[in-house]
């Protein structure tokens, strides 16, 4: 513990830079801006501005020439989607979006492509502490195990020392019960975020926050009488056990001393849940021949006498996914092992490994911030990096680990399933309850249908809604050790004193709500939050940030926004090893081209994935047609009236046109209707609510007017997250 030192201060939080970056227009504006300009954005791909499947320099002409345009009220055609940041603008900022894609694009196809052609990093001098310390080498503890949480905010203790927050709030257990019972068939992603949101997320959050709980000091979760699942008797003294975090000992002493958090493990991206944050953790996961890491049979993690994997972070085996994940790591850990070898005969052991964990923790740094934290909170939500600097404070904040950061609570579906190469079931699904602190099953299935999976099913939506095998059956059943994450979260924001919502947005430079309706347009969910707290000045860090509306283009608000960008970006601005400052040349075009479907198709047999795994989206495009057979005098009809020499009448004419206002059914391959869609002037359809991959199949609806001229519906597989089939068109006659 090194309370005593001289912390440096993270760099003041300018207010007016950050409502500059969040403030929003309101909606009704940038509607009837969108309107006038007919701006459209393609989802699927942004900077694909003509839809034809591919980003070139066309598509940056398209929107050059709408914008020289404007003037002369000349029109483009509804397929240009000439909006590609989803600002609901028409700007040069679309235009530089698709020139950086561009760009970004050749640095891919211009660096070294195979990890083979990579030469050994010899020329590193120096590598990283287990613990952490020793990255700044004036503060040597900054970003180092057993230090304190950093607060942006003051505390809210009761007693202004110690005692927990909340005690004029609801208890824990009432704010889930009220808010956090999802609908198991609706709340996916509105953004299509794959499973890989939450994977990732876990797997980032070991990395990087962990605070121990305490032994002895208990503070249980009251449980309202007659709860379904905690209390179905009606007895009224059940409680859902919990004990407070471990914290400095010297902190809690006076109101100008409160209690102050430590975190167990490294606070920086490090690769810590792969490898440890000490020594002793690291030397036990290694073989001591050729770097490599230890590996037990299928090439999985090494095995505990406990008969739980072995990992670099306490929390490895929580759950199937993340243990997938960890093993993914150990893999490629001992791919680069392999190829650094071969490159250079001379390297010892120590050496070898340890260029290989520079790699891997680089990879692991460069994946978050150029997928993960751009698909979580949209384009340009971080700020561009500009080099290193020490006076930077890295320190995990309080309202970061202990609320934001904790929004992939919401994100998890309710089961894990297991994909083959074309997306398909390898065998049956299993509740997301059955798979924690199970090893047994990753031994069965191995790692690669599970990646698979996650890169093929949609995640739930980021909200306060979360999943019975979290809410209600966390660990196990009610009674037998079973706990309700969403009051852990309540309940442990409360445990260190956090302060309430809407004092954390002033300490972050956010203009204080004045009412419900300012944090929610869910008009239920305003008077939700107005019944159980009162006031908008009390209302617990966790649920206030999950009740928020999503920020443009990305999929959470504003709150925790800025909060997990400033965590971040500090992580990075103060780490003296980060990629981009201890790699250069093709090393560093390498490291930032290499995506994480890379490194699973690299270690894995799944080669069918799309290039970015955190999004799921599928399409589907066609069009309803039928045959219009005119006569002479110009008159039509539509569908079963032969064209002349086929048996018609003499004299007309027969062509093909789309159907406007056909619904057309998406059906999944238990012949369950997903989703509906009206074709549009042009006898046009589109389908992108695909769940997860698999056969599907259109028709159109029995209720249309229109006979399908097939006599079964059109089916076709989704086989990866990229899936984009079009011309499936559907023949149709007049019934």
């Amino acid at each position: 513990m090194t309370s005593s030192r001289i912390k440096i201060v993270s760099r003041p939080l300018d207010k007016a830079v950050f409502r500059r970056q969040l403030r929003c227009e309101a909606l009704e504006t940038r509607q009837l801006m969108a309107a006038d300009l007919g701006i459209l954005h393609n989802h699927f791909d942004p900077e694909d501005v003509n839809d034809d499947g591919q980003v070139s320099a066309m598509d940056a002409l398209a929107i050059i020439g709408r914008l020289n345009s404007r003037g002369n009220n000349a029109q483009a055609t509804d397929t240009f989607f000439v909006d590609v940041n989803d600002d609901n603008r028409m700007s040069s900022l679309d235009v530089l979006a698709v020139i950086n894609r561009l760009n970004n694009n050749r640095a891919r196809g211009g660096g070294p492509q195979d990890p083979r052609d990579t030469t050994p990093i010899s020329s590193i001098a120096e590598f990283r502490s287990y613990d952490g310390t020793g990255n700044n080498v004036v503060s040597t503890e900054l970003g180092s195990t057993g230090e304190q949480l950093l607060r942006v905010a003051g505390d809210d203790y009761a007693d202004g020392i110690s005692q927990p927050a909340g005690a004029d709030r609801p208890s824990p257990r009432e704010i889930s019960n009220v808010l956090s019972t999802q609908d198991p068939e609706t709340g996916s992603s509105e953004r299509d975020l794959s499973a890989f949101i939450y994977v990732w997320g876990q797997f980032i959050d070991h990395d990087i926050d962990l605070t121990d709980s305490s032994e002895t000091e208990s503070l249980p979760i009251e449980v309202p009488q007659g709860d379904v699942y905690f209390d179905p008797r009606g007895t009224g003294d059940k409680t859902i056990p919990f004990t407070r975090s471990v914290f400095d000992t010297t902190t809690g002493t006076s109101i100008d001393n409160p209690r102050e958090q430590v975190t167990s493990i490294t606070s920086w991206i490090d690769g810590s849940q792969v490898y440890g944050s000490d020594a002793e953790t690291a030397a036990s996961l290694r073989e001591f021949s050729g770097g490599r890491m230890l590996v037990s049979e299928g090439g999985l993690m090494p095995l505990g006498e406990d008969g739980f994997f072995m990992g670099g972070d306490v929390r490895s085996n929580e759950n199937t996914e993340l243990l997938a994940m960890q093993t993914l790591w150990v893999r490629e850990h001992n791919y680069w092992a392999g190829r650094i070898a071969a490159g250079n005969s001379s390297l010892n052991d120590e050496a070898i490994y340890q260029q290989a964990r520079a790699i891997v923790g680089a990879e692991i740094q460069s994946i978050t911030f150029n997928e993960f934290l751009p698909a979580l909170l949209g384009n340009n939500a971080i700020s561009r990096y500009r080099g290193y600097d020490a006076t930077v404070d890295p320190s995990i904040a309080n309202e970061f680990s202990t609320a934001a950061f904790r929004f992939g609570h919401s994100t998890l579906n309710d089961d894990i399933g297991f994909f083959d190469n074309d997306g398909l079931a390898v065998r049956d699904e299993v509740a997301l309850a059955e798979a924690f602190f199970n090893p047994s099953l990753l031994k069965e299935v191995g790692i690669d249908s599970v990646l698979k999976y996650a890169a093929s099913s949609v995640s739930s939506e980021v909200d306060l809604s979360v999943v019975d095998s979290l809410r209600n059956l966390l660990f196990g059943a009610p009674g037998s050790g079973g706990l309700d994450l969403v009051s852990l979260n309540i309940q442990r924001g409360r445990d260190h004193g956090l302060a309430d919502y809407n004092s954390v947005r002033e300490a972050y430079g956010l203009d204080r709500v004045d009412g419900f309706d300012d944090i929610t347009s869910d008009s239920e969910e305003q008077e939700k939050l107005e019944s159980l707290y009162g006031s908008v000045d009390n209302i617990d860090l966790w649920v206030g940030i999950l009740a928020e509306d999503p920020t443009r283009g990305g999929s959470i608000g504003e709150t925790g926004k800025i909060i997990i960008a400033d965590q971040f970006e500090r992580l990075r601005d103060a780490d003296r090893f980060w990629y981009e400052k201890s790699f250069s040349g093709a090393q560093l075009r390498q490291i930032k081209s290499t995506s994480l479907s890379d490194v699973i198709k690299r270690n894995t047999t799944i080669s069918n994935l799309q290039d970015n795994v955190f999004f799921m989206r599928a399409e589907l495009t066609g069009t309803v047609l039928t045959t219009v057979v005119s006569n002479a005098r110009g008159t039509g009809q539509q569908g079963g009236i032969a064209a002349p020499g086929r048996g018609g009448v003499a004299g007309s004419t027969a062509r093909t046109v789309g159907v406007a206002g056909v619904e057309v059914e998406l059906l999944d391959d238990a012949g369950e209707v997903v989703a509906t869609a009206v074709t549009d002037s042009r006898g046009q359809y589109r389908f992108t609510q695909f769940g997860e991959t698999g056969h599907y199949s259109v028709r159109v609806s029995g209720d249309s007017g229109y006979s399908n001229d097939l006599s079964e519906p059109f089916e076709f597989l989704v086989s990866n997250g990229a899936t984009r089939l079009r011309g499936l068109d559907l023949r149709v006659s007049k019934v």
